[in-house]
């Protein structure tokens, strides 16, 4: 391990190149979760035989300092035909597919650069390592941010976000990760440096890869910049919580989903993570409106009337008690004291969501997309979630496993992709990484 180590010890320096035994206990358990030397043995969707509960580990793990040296790291690895993991901080390297066979980690978390922020035009250039709460930081001393809304904000990488696409419940006023794209800078499979988009909003030159690197975990390239639109800061923010009774709580949704109103964040959350919260009993509804002051007042006001008329306790949350609010929310869905726990990526028909939420332990989902997170921690998780899958696809959605012990992504599909698309996306990988050693596994259909 320590010979492998030494290859890159050239390009990034000794400091750079770490072996596994020098890796902290902490991060080697991290990694050791994404990993599986398992193949696959059963058709999609069925339960597979356990087979190896102890994968290989890599030989050292990589940080690279530029994209030169990351160009450099990766054609080292395509000339040895070496498997790469790429990763940020991982803070998401468990979510997905199982990795196969990873000879080195090469993390972008010393990549970490403002490059330009076009405070006239909106926009910023970033390096992939850099983490979104420092972004924030820096874009809000221009009155400015980054209209995302990931589930770990402290330790999350801007590269790690796009290549998750974990968007967060700000989807419902600024649309997804790919939509606030505007340029990328990656490396590709041979280590060749390529380009798409550019620094400014009207932008349309070049291949629209963006939307293609967006949600690949890491198996069509090694993202190294990203240019995204921002956006002002609003002059003031509230939150309207509502929970009750489901059925009341599924009409307050498609209310506000008819209506002219306009949150920045709208999500429904499950009995038991309204309880958590100490919000009240049942399920929850929570709407976030961030304008100026007589349009939020104006707007939380009436959400609270519908809430009235449907019999639901209402309560409005501002400044520092709304801060707290949506920092516990996230909290709550990405902790859980039981380590056998499974968290889940799931979509369904947005009329659906509460019939989903009621069969689930904790879990919120968006209410105009559909999309959200449930997490499974009774005992009978997995027949709960194959269960709840089986509800996702007969409502048009899907089912995604992020999270999971190592044994249960070995015996599950955890993408549970049904579409037909499977094979244009095989052939897509094969135009990007055709000798397949980016993150071999990790996406759908084991590619």
């Amino acid at each position: 391990m320590k010979a492998l180590a030494s290859c890159f010890t050239s390009i990034v320096g000794t400091e750079n190149a770490v072996c596994w035994e020098d890796v902290p206990v902490s991060q080697q358990k991290s990694i050791l979760q994404a990993i599986s030397d398992e193949k696959p043995l059963a058709p999609k969707g069925a339960l597979r035989k356990r087979v190896n509960a102890s994968p290989t580990p890599p030989g050292c793990i990589v940080y690279p300092h530029t994209t030169e040296q990351l160009a450099q790291v990766i054609t080292q690895a395509h000339r040895n035909k070496w498997r790469v993991l790429p990763c940020g901080s991982g803070s998401k390297l468990n979510w997905g597919g199982l990795v196969k066979d990873v000879d080195v980690v090469v993390s972008t978390e010393r990549l970490n650069q403002l490059i330009e922020h076009a405070v006239g035009d909106l926009t910023v250039t970033v390096e992939a390592g850099i983490k979104f709460s420092h972004l924030q930081e820096m874009l809000a001393n221009s009155g400015q941010f980054l209209a995302v809304d990931p589930i770990t904000q402290d330790t999350a990488t801007i590269g790690g976000i796009v290549a998750t696409a974990d968007t967060g419940s700000l989807r419902q006023r600024y649309g997804t990760v790919r939509d606030q794209l505007l340029g990328i800078t990656f490396v590709r499979a041979d280590g060749q440096i390529a380009k798409a988009g550019g620094r400014v909003v009207k932008n349309v030159a070049g291949y629209d890869l963006m939307k293609l690197f967006t949600g690949s975990f890491g198996t069509l390239g090694v993202i190294s910049q990203v240019t995204f639109r921002v956006y002002p800061m609003h002059e003031i923010s509230q939150t309207v919580v509502l929970t009750g009774d489901p059925k009341a709580i599924s009409q307050s949704a498609g209310v506000l989903r008819g209506s002219a109103l306009t949150p920045t964040q709208a999500d429904l959350l499950s009995t038991k993570l309204v309880s958590g919260l100490g919000l009240g009993e049942g399920l929850g509804l929570v709407a976030r409106f961030q304008s100026i002051a007589e349009s939020v007042k104006e707007q939380s006001n009436r959400l609270l009337e519908v809430g009235e008329q449907l019999g639901l306790k209402g309560t409005i949350y501002s400044a520092a008690d709304e801060a707290d609010l949506w920092r516990i929310l996230r909290e709550q869905i990405d902790s859980s004291v039981n380590e056998s726990a499974i968290t889940c990526k799931i979509g369904v028909l947005p009329t659906s969501a509460v019939e989903v939420l009621t069969q689930a332990d904790v879990g919120w989902i968006h209410i105009a997309s559909g999309l959200g997170v449930l997490r499974f921690e009774s005992d009978n998780q997995i027949d709960q979630l194959l269960g709840i899958r089986s509800l996702c696809q007969a409502n048009r959605g899907f089912l995604t496993i992020l999270e999971a012990p190592v044994e249960v992504k070995q015996q599950l599909d955890v993408w549970g992709y049904t579409g037909n698309a499977e094979e244009l996306m095989r052939r897509i990988k094969e135009q990007f990484d055709k000798e397949c050693i980016l993150s071999p596994g990790r996406f759908v259909g084991g590619i």
